[in-house]
């Protein structure tokens, strides 16, 4: 698995709205399986419980901003470990956010994820998902056009990987792009983490009271040069993709970003790994600065936010910057 933006601690509160979030799907899914409809809509104020059909199984999802005539609408696409809620409820937040301000989204549970039916999948196996959600969008929302797709982490990846395949697809938000390698992700550990702990006034504390574990530090150091100097094969268990031989998810990334002709939004959390080999892999390459520095793409940086966005200034950040973005072209 990918990223584990679950990992990331949740108030009670955030676990109460969690579970009256699933209990309602939990009741839209029993009182629908007895009549077997394809697309399924419950509403409260503003706000419609979706379920609809992929490949046999059933998905959820709920749309915000529930019959606003709207030429254009976000589908929020979900990181794994994950469910449509997000870490510190932060999908819930920005679809409301959205809604309020007359633009209509989609967070959903592709299969295998939250409540949705289906084996557990990767990320790179949710192309499907995403069509299929992006129908429900469209067939709930009058006069719908075209459709912006965000996602965190590994999401972003799935999101970027599937919008040069679909003409709805008018943008993406990418937040903390998973291009993942262990080289990569090695380097990052080399460069942010070990030089910064050799000024770390902790260190040198343990070292006089005889406390720091040389043979044990040792060991993890040479594992990370071993992978930051590519001497360690990879595992393989993300980057690789088996139906295109060994080719590296950056590659097939940066293809996917040079292949979509829709606007990009790219929002980058500055305590935060991998974010952090993202900016490495743009660094060192020629082609994803040329193509992250066209008049399509447009950046934002978070320099105190970690991976999940976990305090509501960034949060709050996060939508203004998205909900301008969208109204934007």
């Amino acid at each position: 698995m990918a990223c584990d933006p679950a990992q990331e601690s949740q108030n009670p509160a955030d676990r109460y709205m969690h579970g009256r979030d699933q209990d309602l799907f939990l009741r839209n899914i029993q009182a629908m399986a007895s009549i077997g409809a394809r697309i399924h809509a419950t509403t409260t104020e503003n706000e419609q419980a979706l379920i609809f059909d992929c490949a046999g199984e059933s998905l959820v999802g709920i749309l915000s901003g529930a019959g606003f005539p709207a030429g254009r609408g976000v589908l929020i696409v979900v990181g794994g470990p994950q469910y449509r809620v997000g870490s510190h409820r932060q999908f819930t937040l920005l679809a409301r956010h959205l809604a309020e301000r007359g633009v209509p989204s989609l967070r959903f549970d592709y299969r295998g994820m939250g409540d949705s039916a289906g084996e557990a999948r990767t990320f790179e196996r949710v192309r499907a998902d995403i069509s299929c959600a992006i129908d429900g969008l469209f067939a709930n929302v009058p006069g719908l056009k075209d459709v912006v797709i965000w996602g965190l982490c590994d999401a972003a990846s799935a999101a970027l990987l599937y919008a040069h395949q679909d003409t709805r697809v008018s943008g993406v938000v990418l937040l903390n792009p998973w291009v993942h390698t262990e080289q990569g992700l090695a380097r990052v550990h080399l460069r942010h983490y070990y030089m910064r702990r050799l000024f770390d006034a902790s260190l040198w504390q343990k070292v006089v009271r005889g406390e720091f574990k040389y043979r044990e530090a040792a060991a993890g150091l040479g594992k990370v040069v071993a992978n930051a100097t590519g001497k360690r094969r990879s595992s393989g268990t993300v980057e690789y993709l088996p139906t295109t031989g060994h080719t590296l998810l950056p590659d097939r990334m940066e293809d996917a970003l040079g292949r979509f002709q829709g606007r990009v939004l790219l929002i980058l959390s500055g305590h935060d790994f991998i974010a952090q080999e993202f900016k490495d892999l743009v660094g060192k390459s020629r082609r994803w600065r040329r193509l992250l520095a066209g008049d399509r793409v447009t950046r934002h940086d978070l320099p105190e936010a970690n991976h999940t966005f976990a305090r509501r200034e960034w949060r709050d950040e996060v939508a203004r910057w998205t909900e301008k973005w969208v109204r934007s072209f």
